[in-house]
């Protein structure tokens, strides 16, 4: 197992967050434990972190990597977008920052039985939490091979556009459909290789398989359902000058969380044509970035997979 770690853009969460001691962070999608090494060291002698993961394992790693702090740190097996619920049960009321670090992580990716990667051969699963699935989505405990295997032609059509916004969705979903007649679809590489003979030579620069992996494991977490309602439960979480951070790396996530954080800093949220302000809405945060901040030349270089990364950050009013 590959347990080799370097937090995205780490240098910024920090100069955002501004760690301090006697103050209480939240780490959302704690994975290996980067970050929250960091924020732990930056607010010496007394800070604390509480590390959220769904992943088993990498909750395992993060222990590892933290236990130097001694009692500065908690690690809760759940979901983010539930921590509002998940911090009550630990008598956590309010904090002063929390970071929200999307997407797939290092280890998920390079451990073969996730079914993450299409560069290694594993079952079609794509779980964060293989063990149990706490998202409040129903279909979260479905794996990626009983999608792909079970669905029907539309329905995959509709997630390949819908989360992998894939130009070939519908040459790919019939590919597919056509490929499981003759017998399930198990593997990562044996599902890759479909998508990659459906899909024309050239097409992109990327592989072809990288959308539609994509794709799947977002419906298969129910990740940007469960990212509107964790950016929800966040805010209402933070103390006033509180930060709240979160790094997306693809669109639709970046989508949702620049769309949230505009309507929080709104003065206004009444209708376009409305001729007088009659919502009586308040602004509950002031945006920090307003643009997404991009790891440099130098860190992508150190670290590939930081290159899609985008940060972006609010401040509680």
């Amino acid at each position: 197992m590959n347990t080799q770690h370097i937090p995205v853009l780490c240098d910024k969460v920090i100069e955002f967050l501004r760690p301090k001691p006697d103050s209480v962070y939240i780490d959302g999608t704690v994975g290996l434990g980067g970050h929250s090494a960091t924020i732990l060291e930056t607010s010496a002698p007394d800070g604390r972190v509480i590390g959220i993961d769904l992943d088993f394992e990498a909750l395992a790693v993060a222990e590892d990597r933290l236990r130097a702090f001694g009692e500065r740190y908690s690690l809760i097996n759940g979901n983010f977008a539930e921590m509002d619920v998940l911090l009550e049960r630990h008598s956590v009321h309010a904090v002063d920052g929390i970071l929200l670090d999307l997407g797939v992580s290092s280890l998920q990716l390079d451990t073969p039985h996730r079914g993450f990667s299409f560069s290694h051969t594993g079952p079609l699963d794509m779980r964060m939490n293989p063990r149990e699935v706490l998202s409040r989505e129903p279909k979260a405990s479905l794996t990626a091979m009983e999608v792909v295997n079970d669905s029907p032609m539309n329905v995959l059509v509709d997630i390949f556009k819908r989360y992998g916004e894939e130009r070939f969705a519908k040459r790919i979903a019939d590919r597919v459909v056509r490929a499981r007649q003759q017998g399930p679809i198990t593997t990562t590489t044996q599902f890759a290789e479909i998508v990659k003979q459906a899909v024309p030579r050239k097409a992109s620069k990327i592989h072809p398989a990288t959308r539609v992996f994509q794709a799947l494991r977002v419906h298969v977490n129910a990740e940007l359902e469960n990212l509107e309602v964790g950016l929800d439960a966040a805010v209402s979480l933070l103390k006033p000058a509180g930060c709240l951070c979160v790094i997306a790396f693809h669109s639709l996530e970046d989508r949702i969380v620049k769309h949230r954080f505009q309507t929080w800093a709104r003065t206004c949220i009444c209708p376009p044509k409305t001729p007088v302000c009659i919502c009586e809405h308040s602004p509950s945060v002031e945006i920090l970035t307003k643009r997404p901040v991009l790891p440099d030349v130098a860190e992508i270089q150190q670290n590939p997979r930081a290159r899609s990364a985008k940060l972006r950050a609010v401040c509680k009013l």
